[in-house]
């Protein structure tokens, strides 16, 4: 009869409960996270593309307050300028440019913005994925471009 060697068994299985009771709270750490790495790719790209004039637009991008338990996050130019013009529609118009007499070409900002960031969360949530696996404790809240997590600003 063969025998089973079971030692450390009962370990891993505490440690695998453990785990799951934070999962919720990891989750929320990596949202955040993964919302503030979005706004500094929005920020960066705006700059980029010399889309700074007074810097009302820029300076007003932010996380959107969400719902409570919402699992999403909106990042976007937000509230008005001294002259009472929506910096979100500075942002649309500087995306999508205007035609008349005020042409404005359309720079894609976004789009550059929304790529970059994508690249960039994915690393910060696998980092602090990570850090959480090999260490069982909810990781804080890394800033944007913290190497928390093994972000580095990839080139185009």
């Amino acid at each position: 009869m063969a025998t089973i060697d079971t030692s450390g068994l009962d370990e891993m299985i505490r440690a695998m409960e453990r785990l799951g009771q934070n999962t919720e709270a990891v989750a929320s750490v990596m949202l955040e996270a993964g919302a503030q790495e979005i706004k500094s790719c929005w920020k960066e790209s705006a700059e980029e593309h010399g889309h700074r004039d007074t810097g009302a637009m820029i300076d007003s991008i932010a996380v959107a307050k969400g719902a409570s338990g919402a699992r999403f996050r909106d990042i976007y130019p937000q509230g008005k300028d001294k002259k009472g013009v929506r910096n979100a529609e500075k942002a649309f118009i500087l995306h999508y440019g205007r035609n008349g007499a005020r042409e404005i070409k359309a720079s894609y900002w976004v789009d550059d913005a929304e790529a970059e960031g994508n690249i960039r969360v994915e690393q910060k949530l696998n980092g602090l994925w990570g850090q959480y696996l090999e260490t069982g404790q909810v990781p804080a809240i890394p800033a944007a471009g913290d190497s928390a997590g093994g972000i580095t600003k990839t080139t185009k």
